[in-house]
């Protein structure tokens, strides 16, 4: 098949999750067979070429400005994928909903990620919230098919609109790597440090990591890896908070990434909007403790491989990171049961079996499978965190 991926900012992946699925997801349809272009933009993506890894690249222009520059860059690349004869068109991002209409008017079939409830995210005035709710309501009507990363979000769309959509989880292949230059670079020590990654935004709650760390009894730095290209109020608001044990190091890609994740004492996971969170999934799969913040969908992903904490609260982020501090037979348990975890449930190569399954049938090139692409992962666990302490 040709298949397009739109709605990213590109890869090589140098920025989160949406282009690291594109980079996983593209490499493996293109060692299936199938003809894969990825939509990049310039100033996202280092410039390999017009080709990576065997995916063909199109960069396209955009307005680099919070509102303007997802739906500009999206809307040209629709138009381009007009005139390109795909065979699907994979969008990624409600807020790009209202573009999924275009290729469908040359033939494409057009399947589209809607990541997590994003109109939720305080980074966004009345403005972005109202451009993703209409987004949400687009995502039941122009495109063929609608894909949700977590069962959560699966069951939001079929309640709040009465939309059915796909359960195709993301994915993650840990490579460990020993301590180097990385840890050498900020002065770390292999399990002698916490590690937190994310985006720097409010709703993903550094703030409320460092408050609850400043409670922990523990000599080890609190490595908070991540930046934000529209929070330097926010950002700077944790450089004043933050004590002398913290350690910012901004953007972190590659094998810088995966050094630190593989030599952490824990992870710690405080999210409250989204779907499916890579990050997560990445420390649980390097085999770190987690400790998560206890919303319906962390909880989903963590199951019983880690420790949840209630919503936002501070002081009992506090309790549970002293746990992992104080109990090594706890941090092994942890980091096993996260392992075993990852590998049954949140694998690339299933991930990658599903989506081209959904595309071929699309296609009409495939019957329906025996087994619905919803249910290669299992029921996941949603009691309320209050009612069942990890």
């Amino acid at each position: 098949m040709k298949i397009a991926i739109l709605g990213t900012r590109g890869i090589p992946a140098r920025y989160g999750g949406y282009e690291t699925f594109a980079e996983e997801l593209a490499e493996r349809l293109v060692q299936r067979g199938h003809d894969v272009t990825v939509y990049c933009r310039p100033h996202a993506t280092p410039d390999v070429g017009k080709r990576y890894h065997g995916v063909r690249l199109v960069k396209l222009p955009t307005i680099r400005q919070k509102y303007l520059d997802t739906v500009v860059h999206t809307g040209l690349s629709a138009i381009h994928a007009l005139f390109q004869g795909y065979d699907v068109c994979l969008f990624c991002n409600a807020a790009n909903a209202v573009f999924t209409l275009l290729p469908r008017l040359t033939g494409s079939r057009v399947v589209l990620n809607v990541d997590g409830v994003e109109r939720k995210r305080q980074k966004w005035g009345p403005l972005g919230r109202f451009w993703y709710g209409w987004g949400e309501r687009f995502a039941t009507w122009l495109p063929h098919r609608i894909v949700a990363d977590a069962r959560v979000i699966q069951e939001y769309f079929r309640e709040q609109y009465s939309a059915d959509s796909e359960l195709i989880t993301y994915g993650v292949s840990p490579r460990h790597l020993p301590p180097g230059p990385t840890l050498a670079e900020y002065g770390l020590e292999p399990d002698r440090y916490y590690l937190y990654v994310s985006r720097l935004e409010p709703e993903n709650n550094c703030h409320r990591v460092l408050e609850a760390y400043r409670q922990v009894k523990t000599d080890w730095p609190l490595v908070v890896v991540g930046d934000a290209p529209y929070s330097s109020r926010y950002i700077a608001r944790l450089h004043a908070m933050a004590d002398d044990r913290v350690v910012f190091t901004g953007y972190v890609f590659g094998d810088g990434y995966r050094e630190l994740q593989s030599n952490a004492r824990a992870y710690v996971h405080a999210t409250e909007v989204g779907g499916t969170h890579p990050a997560l999934l990445e420390g649980m799969g390097f085999g770190n403790p987690v400790v998560v913040n206890g919303t319906p969908e962390n909880v989903e992903v963590v199951g019983d491989a880690g420790l949840t904490y209630r919503v936002n609260d501070v002081a009992d982020l506090a309790m549970q990171l002293q746990r992992v501090e104080d109990d090594a037979a706890l941090r092994r348990r942890l980091s096993e049961a996260g392992v075993q975890r990852v590998q049954r449930l949140y694998n690339w190569e299933s991930v990658c079996d599903a989506y081209e399954r959904l595309f071929l049938e699309e296609r009409g090139l495939e019957e329906e499978p025996e087994v619905a692409v919803d249910e290669f992962v299992d029921e996941p666990v949603l009691q309320p965190v209050a009612e069942e302490r990890r």
